[in-house]
């Protein structure tokens, strides 16, 4: 195919040539309404792009194919039989490929390291979770994919479960072995869908962990966004074989995406896509380079330990993609939560990702040498000035066997049962009408159904002690937890 092509990118172009007055949405008519103080941030064209797909990127009869085009365009670049573009992130797209696997009451295997929006997904068609747990580093307190013959297991258990939902890679790097995993669902029938919502870049260049499509996944979804050069809320379906039906993904993503997709969205996937076949592996080899100059130069900075090769050399996780710098501060006496804010405050630097122990930041095409040398000066101005960080009291880190919650409902029993706010320490042997999801990552640590323990609760209250936070919470601060009224 002619990746030179960029066929929502031309249509974009050829409307502005046009210059074609719209007599429907949106209403800021290209800008022309838009209040001149947003548009001095945000720019003019934000505003210019914002244009319907019918009778404006296309005709009402979508006659030009320009979605379409560009979703096959998307489909070759990855080597997928199909491709289709999602405006609403992976959380809505995760949500759709597990409607078009399983329906309500109907069993799915589900690596319990999932995001919220997983559980979320869970509560609204009313599907069964079978938790396949991961393995836990407790040198690390984290949480690395499950393995095949985990998977093996749940499914010789749970025969009669529909697919499996695998994580990977996590918000830390670690990747799960999936061809392993996919042969073992293959062997029972039944398809695997991959969460690979940081993976985007992996089709594009071989020193980078396996690509769901190569490792013969079914259904993979991809967050564009975060590793990739899309804008946020930038998904994709890739999808291949005959195990899930093209027809049932997209009838599952009507029912749940919008009607008023954003050309903005479309726009710059399909520019990402023709970036990276004719220039992703040279701008994918700059990045792997810089950052092994970055680990190697973490390596050497006391108190500060980084996650590398050596969890895929004790077979604790199959990969590691070198592109996302995880680095473990305990040894700094600070939390991770700490680390950032300190970072964010003094040197101007935003961390991706951090909680009690750690803190992670990605590199991706789009560093060059300034923030290249920036990140390691900060991460060192971090380790001289760690001892005048004000200490926060310890939080209480669950042994991995006590996040191994008994599933007494489900989730969307739970969710939508009657429900009341009880005293934290009360809240011991009750079941969970709510999720619970320290953010970032934004892993549950209680959803819905699920039977709270006292080391949960010392785990929560402790850790908002610290500082962490629970966005999804009822009562963020955890003083009271909201359960199912007895």
């Amino acid at each position: 195919m002619d990746h030179s092509r960029v066929p929502v990118l031309e249509a974009l172009q050829e409307f502005r040539r046009r210059g074609d007055v719209v007599y429907g949405p949106p209403g800021h008519k290209q800008g022309r309404g838009a209040d001149p103080r947003v548009v001095d941030i945000v720019g003019e064209g934000v505003f210019a792009s914002d244009v319907l797909s019918l009778n404006g990127l296309d005709d009402r009869r979508e006659s030009q194919g320009v979605l379409s085009q560009a979703q096959e365009l998307m489909a070759d670049a990855v080597g997928a039989d199909q491709a289709f573009f999602s405006t609403c992130g992976s959380s809505l797209s995760v949500k759709t490929a597990m409607l078009a696997v399983a329906g309500p009451g109907e069993k799915l295997l589900i690596s319990r390291n999932a995001h919220k929006s997983v559980i979320a997904a869970l509560i609204v068609n009313g599907v069964e979770p079978v938790w396949v747990h991961p393995k836990f580093d407790t040198e690390r307190h984290l949480a690395h994919p499950p393995e095949p013959d985990d998977v093996r297991r749940a499914l010789g258990q749970h025969p009669e479960a529909k697919g499996m939902l695998l994580i990977t890679p996590t918000d830390w790097g670690s990747c799960a072995d999936i061809r392993g995993v996919a042969r073992v669902c293959h062997d029972h029938d039944v398809p695997l869908i991959v969460d690979e919502a940081w993976g985007a870049h992996l089709p594009f260049h071989p020193g980078l962990p396996s690509w769901g499509m190569d490792a013969d996944a079914d259904l993979v979804v991809t967050s564009v966004h975060k590793m990739g050069g899309a804008i946020e809320q930038s998904s994709v379906f890739h999808l291949q074989g005959d195990r899930i039906s093209p027809e049932v993904l997209k009838q599952r993503e009507d029912l749940l995406g919008t009607t008023s997709s954003s050309s903005l969205v479309y726009a710059t996937l399909d520019g990402w896509r023709r970036q990276m076949v004719e220039q992703g592996h040279d701008l994918l080899d700059a990045a792997l380079h810089r950052a092994a100059r970055i680990r190697e130069a973490v390596t050497g900075m006391p108190g500060l330990r980084l996650m590398g090769p050596e969890v895929v050399d004790a077979g604790l996780t199959a990969e590691l993609d070198p592109l996302k710098i995880t680095i473990d501060v305990r040894a700094l006496g600070i939390s991770g939560m700490q680390a950032a804010e300190w970072l964010r405050a003094h040197c101007h630097v935003d961390i991706g990702s951090s909680d009690t122990c750690r803190i992670s930041g990605q590199i991706t095409h789009a560093d060059d040498d300034r923030t290249e040398n920036l990140l390691i000066d900060s991460l060192r101005a971090l380790t001289e000035h760690a001892d005048a960080i004000e200490k926060q009291p310890a939080v209480r880190l669950p042994e991995p066997p006590a996040l191994q919650l008994e599933q007494a409902m489900l989730p969307r029993e739970a969710f939508f049962a009657p429900a009341e706010h009880v005293p934290a320490r009360k809240a011991v042997g009750r079941v969970a009408a709510e999720m619970i999801s320290p953010y970032p990552p934004g892993v549950p640590v209680v959803a819905p159904g699920e039977v709270i323990t006292a080391a949960v609760v010392d785990y929560l209250r402790s850790g908002v002690a610290a500082g962490m936070l629970l966005p999804d919470a009822a009562d963020p601060t955890a003083e009271t937890l909201r359960v199912t009224a007895q």
